[in-house]
This record gives C-alpha cells, sequence and structure tokens, in this order.
C-alpha cells in the first residue's frame, strides 16, 4: 500500500523550510508578491488573458518564436548560452545537436560540482549499505552516533538534489535533463518509502539516464531489476503461492529474505498501466495476475554489497502453466519475465501510449491525434528507439505549429528551474529550490504514487499555485534568496577563513552575503522578448522599476512554456 502522506526531502533542509524573507522589506515583498499574484490570475480559466494572450506574442520574428518555444519545451527555459548556440545553428541545428549528443562541454563550474559529489560513484550494494548504517545507527542510544547517521543521510540526500537541480540548471545537454525529469515521472520511484530514498540516484543514474534517447525495451529492463523499483512495488517479496523458505542447507549469501506473503500483483499491474499499456491497452485482471506469477523471483537482498544487486531466486518462482495476454506461457524461470517485457515493449498499445504522453509533455495537453499515429507508427517501426520517436515530435509541424507557443502551463520544477535559468545566477546552494519545489506541491523525488507527477494545467493550475510562484519570483528577483551560499567555508577575494568566520557570527551579514543580487529587468527582456504579450509589457512599462523583474517572472506569459 502506498504512504498517503510522505515525507519529503525538506528534511534534509532544514535551514529552508520557508523562502527567507527580510524583516525590513516584509511589507514591499508581500505587496509586490500580491501584485505579482494579480497580474498572474490572468492565467486561471475563462479569463480574457488566459484566452489570447499568446496570439499577441506572435507578432516579433517567426524565427525567435519557435527558438523561443523549442527552449521552452526542449530546455528548461532560455539561458544566454542557449539563445546564443540555437541562433548560431539555427532550430533544426541547435535539436539535431540535443539528440546526437553533440553538444558543447559543461561549464567548468558544473563539471567541478559533478566531480566533488561522492555519492555519484556509489554503487547499488553501497547505496544499501549506507542505508543500513544509517537505521542501525538511529536506534542506538548514543546520541552522537544518531547525530552522525542524521548528518550522512541528509549529505547523501543534499547531493541527490544537487546532482539533479545543477545539471536541469547548466547542462548544455538540455533535452537529456528534460527527458530524464519526464521518464522518471514516468517509472516513477518514491524517497519516502524505505531503503528507496538511498536507491534514488543510482536508480536515475543507472536505469533512467542512459536510455532515455536509447532503446524503450533497455529502459523497461533496466527498471525492471532495479532495487528501487524491486522495493518500491513490492515485487522483492512476492513469491509463488505456497512458497516456504528452504530448510535444507545454506542459503546463497545474495539470496532475499524468507519471509515473504505470497504472490504481490503491484509491480504487474503497474508495470502495464502506466509503463507500456495503458488503462486502455486491452488486458484483464487475469492477465495481471498471470504476469505477476511470472514475475516471481525478481527479487534482491538488502544485505548485498555487490555493485548490481538484482537477483532471479529460482525457488521463489512459480513454475506452473499460465496464460497472458492470449499466450500460453511454461515454465521458462526468470526468462518468462524477460519474454513478458518483450511482448510489452513491442506491443501496439505501448507505443500509442508512450507517444501520447511524449505529446503531451511536448507539444499539448490533449495532443493532436495524428502525431500520435506518426509517433506511434515510428516507435513500432524502430522496435521502441526513442531518439527516432523524438525526432518526429520534435520536427513536426504539430510541434512547430505557433498555436501550441505557450500553450503549457510549467509545472513547479519547470517554473523554479526556468526562473534560476533567466536570472543568469550561477548559484551554489540549492536548497532554497528544493523549499521551492516544496511549497509548490511538488518535492523532488517524492511524489508517493507510482504513476507520478502530471505534466498538465489541470494539476498545477489554480489560485495557490499561482500565488505560490508570484512569492517565489519577488523573492529571487529582490534578491532575498541565499542562493549562494557556499558548500563549505571557503576564502573570499581579500578575505582570510579568520575574518570570513569572524563576519559569520553576524548572521544578518552572513545572509547579506549569501543572498543572490537583485534581478535586473533588462537582462530577463532579451531572453524572453518574443513571448511577453502586450499586457504583461503594458504592466510592466507603468510598473516602479524596482518592481519590474518580479513582475515579468511571475507574469502568465512566464508560467506558460
Amino acid at each position: 500500500m502506498m504512504p498517503s502522506s510522505p515525507p519529503s526531502l525538506m528534511r534534509s533542509f532544514p535551514m529552508c523550510r520557508s523562502l527567507p524573507m527580510a524583516i525590513a522589506r516584509r511589507r514591499f515583498l508581500q505587496s509586490l508578491a500580491a501584485g505579482a499574484s494579480t497580474l498572474a490570475c490572468g492565467l486561471m480559466p475563462g479569463s480574457s488573458q488566459a484566452q489570447g494572450q499568446m496570439s499577441s506574442a506572435s507578432s516579433p520574428a517567426a524565427s525567435d518564436a519557435l527558438a523561443l518555444h523549442v527552449l521552452q519545451r526542449a530546455a528548461f527555459g532560455p539561458a544566454p548560452a542557449d539563445w546564443a548556440l540555437i541562433r548560431e545553428m539555427g532550430v533544426d541545428g541547435y535539436l539535431t545537436s540535443q539528440l546526437d549528443g553533440t553538444v558543447p562541454p559543461a561549464p567548468m563550474h558544473l563539471q567541478d560540482l559533478m566531480q566533488s559529489l561522492t555519492s555519484l560513484s556509489r554503487h547499488q550494494g553501497e547505496w544499501l549499505a549506507l542505508e543500513r548504517e544509517v537505521r542501525q545507527a538511529s536506534q542506538k542510544e548514543d546520541e552522537d552516533s544518531k547525530k552522525e547517521a542524521r548528518q550522512k543521510a541528509q549529505e547523501a540526500t543534499v547531493a541527490m538534489a544537487e546532482a539533479r537541480l545543477m545539471r536541469a540548471l547548466y547542462s548544455p545537454a538540455q533535452l537529456q535533463e528534460v527527458l530524464a525529469d519526464f521518464w522518471f515521472n514516468h517509472f516513477n520511484v518514491f524517497s519516502g518509502k524505505g531503503l528507496t530514498r538511498m536507491l534514488v540516484e543510482s536508480y536515475e543514474r543507472e536505469a533512467i539516464r542512459p536510455h532515455v534517447l536509447g532503446r524503450f525495451r533497455d529502459m523497461l529492463g533496466a527498471t525492471a531489476r532495479h532495487p528501487a523499483m524491486l522495493f518500491y512495488l513490492d515485487n522483492w517479496m512476492s513469491v509463488a503461492n505456497g512458497y516456504e523458505p528452504s530448510r535444507r542447507g545454506r542459503k546463497p549469501a545474495d539470496a532475499a529474505p524468507g519471509k515473504a506473503n505470497g504472490l504481490n500483483e503491484n509491480y504487474a499491474r503497474e508495470l502495464m498501466e502506466l509503463h507500456t499499456l495503458g488503462v486502455d491497452g486491452g488486458y484483464t485482471q487475469q492477465d495481471v495476475t498471470e504476469l505477476a506469477r511470472m514475475l516471481t523471483g525478481w527479487t534482491f537482498n538488502p544485505r548485498d554489497t555487490s555493485a548490481q544487486v538484482y537477483r532471479f531466486q529460482d525457488d521463489r518462482h512459480d513454475h506452473g502453466r499460465k496464460l497472458w495476454l492470449g499466450h500460453e506461457v511454461h515454465d521458462r524461470g526468470q526468462a518468462e519475465g524477460e519474454w513478458a517485457l518483450d511482448v510489452l515493449a513491442r506491443h501496439p498499445s505501448t507505443a500509442r501510449f508512450i507517444s501520447f504522453k511524449l505529446a503531451q509533455a511536448f507539444v499539448a495537453d490533449q495532443p493532436p491525434k495524428a502525431l500520435v499515429q506518426r509517433m506511434a507508427d515510428r516507435f513500432l517501426a524502430t522496435d521502441g528507439n526513442l531518439k527516432e520517436v523524438m525526432h518526429t515530435l520534435l520536427f513536426s509541424p504539430e510541434f512547430r505549429d505557433p498555436a501550441q507557443f505557450g500553450s503549457k502551463f510549467k509545472t513547479p520544477y519547470q517554473y523554479v528551474l526556468s526562473t534560476v535559468r533567466a536570472s543568469q545566477i550561477v548559484i551554489t546552494n540549492v536548497t532554497p529550490l528544493v523549499a521551492a519545489m516544496q511549497q509548490q506541491g511538488m518535492p523532488l523525488y517524492g511524489c508517493p504514487t507510482p504513476d507520478g507527477y502530471k505534466n498538465t494545467a489541470e494539476a498545477w493550475l489554480n489560485p495557490d499555485a499561482i500565488t505560490r510562484r508570484a512569492a517565489f519570483a519577488t523573492s529571487l528577483a529582490t534578491g532575498q534568496l541565499p542562493l549562494l551560499k557556499p558548500r563549505e567555508m571557503v576564502e573570499e577575494q581579500g578575505l582570510g577563513k579568520r575574518v570570513l568566520a569572524k563576519a559569520d557570527e553576524d548572521p544578518k551579514a552572513r545572509a547579506r552575503r549569501w543572498q543572490s543580487p537583485p534581478l535586473d529587468v533588462g537582462s530577463l527582456k532579451p531572453l524572453l522578448g518574443p513571448g511577453l504579450s502586450e499586457r504583461t509589457q503594458s504592466v510592466l512599462a507603468q510598473a516602479a522599476p524596482a518592481t519590474q523583474a518580479a513582475l515579468l517572472l511571475g507574469s502568465p506569459d512566464f508560467m506558460k512554456r
């Protein structure tokens, strides 16, 4: 059973449970946030601005409008380097380079950060060992041991967030990052459920990222065998009905624990309904049961220290005859499950379901049926080659239709990332971003249900969400977020560590030093010009200069993509 009220990554960010706001300026900032919220209310269904705002955005040069559209959909919003690249290469050249992976090198600050994150080199067994160490230490009476264990868990969790968000913000391979987010949600696991907390990073790195432009079957198999998915949807404890642990001889060291509760259908159900065929994919409850039987024995041992902990345990497998999707299945052990994944990956219903979800994420909440069909045909013709499917999507007339420009409402994840990318700030502290996503209802790795976060306006467009986004835009634009907090104490220009430590004794001085600078609307407009409606430009023209950046980032134009 899925937890109903998940704990979140915010436990690991105790300093940022709410967005910081300077006391002396609180009244001004609240007033500014209210103004941004009022402007953003034009997004609500039924408003004249929501219905017609993008028609006025078609007046700039069509090439710039299309380029902005590409950066809004195939990237997490425009940034100066991306604008320069897309103008140099053209839209087709830019998209081809994203699909082929022939992008410029990552900036040095991102390369240095990724090399410093030791979590990225941990394998599955090491993550499980860390989880075990933390859990055992938390049960001790020694407070120092408990504190040390909490510190280790927090450092690991923060490193996961840093790796995900900093790549999304600064990697030149923006399409890779957008697709990593899409496919993680498609094959969602919840970091708040037990062992999954420490396995999320390995899951994304090993089972998702290598395959986002590869073969769907490869990603399907990688997620099916990863301990994060096995644990999250309980398949690791699924055994043949009547199974009893062997009492004869010694079990292999990597064998799964003996305790089991019989057949568990959770993973088999979600595998067909959410990962492949879709809810209308033409299967029955009996097919779910039979698939669950075929997948018995797919497990792992939480005490395994191997780099790859998945194991097929034959004595847990249901060796009986099955009838699944009209196929008679005889006993073949692990090969039964692998064959089932082959069938699902090549099924026409899977091709349509995957194509619909991709078109919904990149084109429209209700994607054109003709485009979905062409993508599905390409999926089947190329044996699930996702690069080919994405090429069909990105080079389609439906994707490039001006009617779709700015028609999608950003998720909180997309909104927070796009504001920082537009701000052009090179941040060193992701904590306020994690806090903002939490407050806007989308905690990182925090969706408890297996269907993942939605990417449609229906899921996110409401008055409270708009108000929270406007408040975040105000805090960012007015320099109230500690985005420059160092990961560790470092020397600053002209200051030794002793002086720096002395300055840190003053909390107000420390907070000011960590805050990002206020934003200048003049640096934002060139990035967003083709997407600014006449209404937004009119409001900005009448606003005080100090409020313009916040109003732009909190505008309906910016909340859409």
